[in-house]
């Protein structure tokens, strides 16, 4: 009974503070039947509301502080009262005695009302309890900040000393005890870590004394742990079982896939192992089954760029091609575009390697060279399904490529990718794999050419005059003056003057004109120079805008277009 008591009071709570609504509330309730989940975890998992809005409006009907756990400076003597996995069961991060009254334990909760966590830390402290609102992510940030690394290292020198003996060449040890070895919960922990800090990739890389671990973070890479170079077989083999690898398989490169829960969100793993001098180097690159699927207004585009992309997705059919680098976000974009189009009256198939992200309502083919599934054969096979949209993961060869020219001219709207720089550039890499410039011209409907900018991040960003030489890069007069922005760091964004990226968009959407200048075997030049004239606007001019309102700095510009 006062379970439910307590349950009620937090749905009370959030009715009060005007998050939710009575049928919010039941809908939530009724799914968080016999789960075992909590109701503030069904309702931020349903999309109903955010962990924000919860803990605001906890704090403000309570009348209690909130704080961003991860951003507080905590005491040695407080981060020693009590063990870490008791604080990570109970998810509460206790930070500062109370200002008046050194017995007053302050304690940061996602559920300031959850009475048994606070019996559990006053019954280990031996003082009262005094909750504060944080999120849920904020405190699971603070706990792998401030214990993270120090549960990790305490599990592995109990590992090495158990095993030092037997390190050599015994691979079946990881076999037998392989649910609970502390080299286990280093993974993992090198997985939850990664993924609460936005990481795209993990790099477990061997060097000649020790493994260096490092994250992606925003598209740079960061240094996050060293190990002992002993621990490295133990890693791989660990990895290897998980990613249904072969253990024995040491001096060749090999590939798997994992996936692993972290905060209740379901995570796909590749894990890709090459064979170095130090050691099998491992990468892991980290997708959310649901982190493709964005609205578009998220996606970066600008009114005017959102309006053409639009309005090329509005063809019946023809070929929309997204063109960028390796990480550039083209995938995002095909999946922004194909959820928009994913309506009850179109059927929707897709032909990707591998697939990235699962989305309801469409038909994802998975290509499998082994049994003779490639983008070719799938393509032909698709053609049969009575398809309205299809999407290609990638246009890698000419075979490719003219299936996908010959569908769109027959009525289907085709959307892909390739890898070129420049939206102009595509056309002419089409015709270097051997498409007629005809059939080009009466395909295509639209070139979407992206890059990523790192977003500055708003709390530390300092400004500064431009100096002359910013001022031509940026194209602006040398007698103006323009204020730019350069990374600084902050707890906020961890010291790296960045907080998450934006895309940098340069549309081409055909023309009467550009099909003219295409269909008589015109040069990328030449097309860029009538779509310029129509209106295009180059990745250049894109980034320029972002430096000059201070989303992004001048370097990042650079690294974007550089080559334009």
């Amino acid at each position: 009974m006062d379970g439910m008591r307590k349950k009620l009071r937090l749905g009370d709570v959030l009715i009060n503070g005007g998050v939710i609504t009575q049928e919010q509330l039941e809908k939530a309730l009724g799914l968080q039947k016999g789960t075992g989940r909590k109701l503030g975890e069904v309702l931020v998992d349903e999309g109903i509301t955010t962990e924000e809005a919860i803990a605001k409006a906890l704090s403000s009907q309570l009348g209690i502080d909130m704080i961003e756990a991860q951003n507080v400076r905590i005491s040695e003597d407080i981060l020693k009262l009590i063990p870490s996995n008791v604080l990570k069961k109970n998810k509460v991060l206790p930070f500062e005695y109370a200002k008046d009254n050194p017995n007053v334990l302050r304690v940061a909760m996602s559920d300031p009302m959850d009475m048994y966590a606070m019996d559990d830390i006053s019954i280990i402290t031996n003082l009262q309890v005094e909750p504060v609102v944080a999120t849920n992510r904020s405190i699971m940030l603070a706990l792998d900040k401030f214990y993270g690394q120090g549960d990790v290292n305490s599990a592995l020198e109990a590992y090495a000393k158990e095993k030092e003996a037997e390190f050599e060449e015994q691979e079946d040890l990881y076999s037998e005890d392989v649910n609970n070895s502390p080299i286990v919960i280093l993974v993992k922990e090198m997985i939850d870590l990664a993924v609460r800090q936005r990481a795209s990739d993990i790099h477990i890389e061997p060097m000649e004394r020790q493994v260096r671990i490092r994250y992606r973070i925003d598209g740079a890479l960061y240094e996050k742990a060293t190990y002992s170079h002993k621990l490295l077989p133990a890693i791989s083999a660990r990895i290897k079982i998980i990613g249904g690898m072969d253990i024995s398989e040491k001096r060749k490169p090999q590939d798997g896939r994992i996936t692993q829960i972290v905060d209740r969100q379901e995570f796909d793993i590749r894990v890709s192992v090459l064979p170095t001098v130090y050691g099998e180097k491992i990468v892991m690159r980290l997708t959310s089954k649901n982190a493709l699927t964005r609205e578009k207004s998220q996606l970066g585009f600008k009114p005017v760029e959102l309006k053409q992309f639009d309005h090329i997705l509005q063809n019946p059919h023809g070929i929309l091609l997204v063109t960028g680098p390796t990480g550039s976000g083209k995938s995002t974009t095909l999946y922004t575009a194909l959820s928009e189009l994913n309506k009850e009256d179109v059927n929707i198939i897709t032909v990707e390697d591998p697939v990235e992200a699962n989305i309801d309502g469409i038909n994802q083919v998975h290509v499998n060279p082994k049994a003779n599934l490639t983008f070719a054969s799938a393509l032909r096979s698709i053609l049969r399904q009575d398809p309205d949209i299809i999407m290609i993961g990638e246009i890698r060869d000419t075979e490719t490529a003219s299936i996908a020219v010959q569908a769109s001219i027959t009525g289907h709207l085709v959307v892909s990718t390739l890898h070129t720089n420049s939206a102009a550039g595509t056309i002419t890499r089409l015709e270097d794999m051997g498409i007629e410039p005809y059939l080009i011209a009466d395909s295509v409907i639209g070139i979407i050419a992206q890059r990523l900018v790192r977003r500055l991040c708003p709390v530390c960003k300092k400004a500064k005059q431009a100096t002359e030489e910013e001022k031509e890069l940026l194209n602006v007069p040398a007698n103006e003056e323009v204020t730019v922005y350069e990374p600084c760091g902050c707890e906020k964004c961890d010291h790296t003057g960045f907080r998450g990226r934006i895309g940098v968009y340069e549309i081409l959407e055909m023309s009467p004109k550009l099909k003219t200048i295409v269909s008589k075997n015109g040069g990328a030049e030449e097309i860029k120079e009538q779509a310029l004239k129509e209106g295009m606007r180059t990745l250049r001019m894109s980034a320029t805008e972002y430096v000059l309102d201070g989303t992004t700095s001048v370097n990042e510009m650079m690294k974007v277009s550089f080559d334009i």
